[in-house]
């Protein structure tokens, strides 16, 4: 795996410097700007040693390289395409303090050049590791000690993040006949170092349930004598909220079981994204409200907006707003209970008694969710996340449901353009995990377009 990251920093370093002496020949010969003289070059060495240094600091410090992350030799398109840029970007920043006749088009022919050679080797690399797979001579060949939930992770991991890099060979299990994801059993526990020899296993991976640390243990110890890499998978996954950190404390290892799902840069790119967008809407709604208040009051006594505690992010408590839609006394005519199909009680049913009128319309054209944005405005909700829920409820959460806490809630929400309130609770959780675990920016905005549908055609909405 070591040769395979020496030989993309030799050939990245190689296509920069092609890439380089490339933008210098096109802003001579390409009639586009300022004619230059043909004969002319504007390189020298300096210039070559400094593409050279910022590419590879630059690349080293976004983990381009970083075999623990990502060992793909496409690696990730969006960190190869962010690295480029920086890099880039640095180098003019260089160019205009030192060598200010350089060029500024050539700096743009540069990166054009760069990062097709640079996607052009990882191409590269990806067929060849291809053929030598399928020549039965992989990068890596891996063992997976044990066959549960642990073993089944590291066999999907290995699959999706290493490609033709890896293959795991199989598995040894002292209880089970087929292996996680299709793996064959190869033996048991104690025929390890046997198949480590046979097989020509390059790393073993333990991943056993925490009842049998003691073998664990045992089979380290037993391949010592061998030029094999031994990784152990903690047993912990079940424990793991929405993901898990590493850290180090002294030498000793920290494993974060609850950390938090947007923090840093994250966090503050979604948090001016709901604050820009949400004043834009406040200035745009305001009249809208006005009338809806005006028109709440002449329709039923009682306030206009009605205030109910939810719970937030990391189980925080909120008073989220909405207009009134039901008459004021609603909590004294308490409803008939209504059950799903598996017995399970609905706590928003589609022909309540207790709402207004006004209040059927504002609830049917999500209107109801407008006094929303200054939650958001707070910080308590976001405009797109798990919708809040009732203390109640949430008392009678599983353990698993539990994350959907692990992000601020949102107005609208995965679970609202994936059928809203025509979806049981229990069902609500499953969109609200995706959602938390496939977190972007994009798809906030794409649930945000997908909202503008879902309101007009008033889906799932009483």
């Amino acid at each position: 795996m070591r040769h395979l990251i020496i030989i993309l920093i030799l050939a990245d370093a190689l296509a920069t410097q092609i890439a380089l002496f490339a933008a210098d020949y096109a802003r001579r010969v390409i009639p586009l700007g300022r004619l230059l003289d043909a004969s002319n070059t504007y390189l020298n060495p300096i210039i070559h040693l400094m593409v050279a240094a910022v590419y590879l600091s630059t690349f080293l410090a976004l983990h381009v390289y970083d075999i623990q992350r990502d060992t793909r030799p496409m690696g990730d398109p969006a960190s190869l395409l962010r690295a480029v840029g920086v890099a880039t970007f640095v180098f003019a920043g260089m160019l205009y303090f030192s060598f200010r006749d350089f060029p500024r088009l050539a700096v743009i022919y540069f990166l054009i050049f760069e990062l097709a050679l640079m996607v052009g080797i990882r191409f590269i690399a990806l067929v060849v590791l291809r053929i030598l797979r399928q020549h039965g001579r992989p990068l890596s060949r891996v063992l997976l000690v044990g066959a549960d939930e642990a073993a089944l992770a590291v066999a999907n991991a290995v699959k999706t993040r290493l490609g033709d890099s890896v293959e795991i060979v199989g598995c040894a299990d002292d209880a089970a006949e087929i292996g996680p994801a299709g793996l064959p059993i190869l033996g048991k526990l104690a025929d390890v170092s046997e198949l480590v020899r046979a097989r020509k296993v390059d790393e073993v991976i333990l991943a056993l349930p925490s009842a049998q640390y003691a073998a664990v243990e045992a089979l380290a110890y037993s391949l010592l004598t061998h030029p094999v890499r031994v990784r152990l998978v903690p047993d912990y996954l079940r424990l793991v909220v929405v993901q898990s950190s590493v850290e180090s404390l002294g030498g000793i290892p920290l494993i974060g079981l609850r950390e938090p799902r947007l923090s840093g840069l994250t966090w503050a790119i979604k948090r001016i994204f709901d604050l820009v967008v949400t004043a834009l809407l406040v200035l745009f709604t305001w009249p809208a409200m006005i009338l809806i208040a005006v028109a709440i009051k002449l329709d039923s006594p009682g306030s206009v907006i009605f205030q109910q505690q939810r719970v937030g992010e990391n189980g925080h408590l909120f008073w989220m707003y909405k207009f009134r839609t039901m008459v004021s006394d609603a909590d004294m005519r308490q409803p008939d209970v209504a059950l799903d199909e598996q017995g399970r009680q609905i706590y928003k049913a589609p022909n309540d008694k207790r709402v207004t009128r006004v209040g059927r319309f504002l609830r049917r054209t999500s209107l109801d969710e407008l006094p929303q944005f200054f939650n958001v405005l707070k910080g308590e909700m976001s405009l797109v996340g798990p919708r809040p829920e009732l203390q109640f409820i949430v008392e009678h959460y599983e353990p698993w449901q539990r994350q959907r806490l692990a992000v601020p809630p949102g107005i609208t929400g995965w679970w609202q353009v994936s059928g809203r309130s025509d979806l049981p609770m229990h069902l609500n959780t499953q969109f609200d995990l995706y959602y938390i675990r496939n977190y972007s920016l994009w798809l906030d905005v794409k649930i945000l377009l997908r909202t503008i549908g879902v309101v007009i055609t008033g889906q799932g909405a009483y």
